[in-house]
């Protein structure tokens, strides 16, 4: 299966006018917002638990990072609530569930192979650094990869940057327009190598979950589990 796979295009979607489509887990559901390859795939998906729903053991083979938009997430390295942001990296092994039912928004196979860093943090308790072009940053996670942050940006403001190595967004709250395209919460924005992003934020400004740099590498599917 392909979605959204040229890597060289700009894309919008806006995630809460799609379907929820059933995975092959039981009271799992999905939102597909880019796709390459079929159960075993490098993807981006917002993903619902129905209460009591779980997967059984498995290893991410190509890495898994998710944030928590609804509910709690449960694993057992711990409870997750909404705003943890996760990273399991390449090789590494959980039993994904949760009891109460929760919404992540999740990508998949999109690790540096050789990367093992697990990151387990919480939005809120991340200390906001000031951004010298608009609004606070703060960072979740940076190597020489990609860098992924939370950005807050302030009401009424325009905004310009050139998106090197590629850029993703993920609309959390407040809203914007980018070259005359307006995103809103869970709206989900990819921009390839090298494109000028024009932002022009609403009155309440924006607040964006962000990955920077990732598309200048694809790293493909093998040896899936």
């Amino acid at each position: 299966m392909e979605l959204h796979s040229n890597f060289e295009e700009r894309v919008i979607v806006h995630s809460t006018e799609l379907d929820w489509v059933d995975s092959p887990i039981e009271g799992v559901q999905r939102r597909m917002l880019d796709r390459v390859g079929d159960e075993v795939a490098r993807a981006t998906t917002i993903v619902k638990y129905d209460p009591g729903s779980h997967f059984s053991p498995h290893i991410h083979t190509g890495g898994e990072e998710f944030l928590v938009l609804e509910g709690v997430f449960q694993d057992e390295h711990g409870d997750f609530p909404v705003g943890s942001y996760i990273r399991n990296p390449p090789e590494s092994k959980h039993t994904p569930g949760s009891e109460a039912g929760c919404t992540i928004f999740v990508k998949l196979w999109q690790f540096d192979p050789t990367d093992r860093t697990h990151v387990r943090l919480q939005i809120e308790q991340q200390e906001k650094f000031a951004h010298i072009s608009f609004g606070q940053e703060s960072i979740l996670h940076q190597d020489a990869f990609e860098t992924v942050k939370i950005e807050y940006w302030p009401a009424n403001s325009i905004i310009e940057f050139d998106s090197e190595g590629g850029s993703e967004f993920l609309v959390l709250d407040g809203n914007f327009t980018e070259n005359g395209d307006e995103l809103r919460p869970l709206s989900w924005l990819r921009m390839p190598e090298n494109y000028h992003a024009s932002v022009k934020t609403g009155e309440l400004g924006a607040t964006v979950w962000r990955k920077d740099g990732h598309l200048k590498n694809f790293f493909p599917v093998t040896n899936p589990t």
